[in-house]
């Protein structure tokens, strides 16, 4: 497995809030969905609420 950096953003209580995440995943598709179910669950967010701007090798 190759780990990808994710980054984009998502709202939070005082704006937008920027992030980067470290993902070991078997492709960049695999990264994604991860990214969007580890904050889905941690800050209780939808998928349409997270914008993520690009993914790394």
């Amino acid at each position: 497995m190759s780990e990808f950096t994710v980054r984009g953003s998502f709202p939070a209580r005082f704006g937008e809030q920027d992030f980067e995440k470290q993902v070991e995943a078997p492709n960049e598709n695999v990264a994604v969905e991860r990214v969007y179910t580890n904050f889905g669950s941690q800050h209780g967010l939808k998928r349409t609420q997270i914008d993520i701007a690009e993914v790394d090798a």
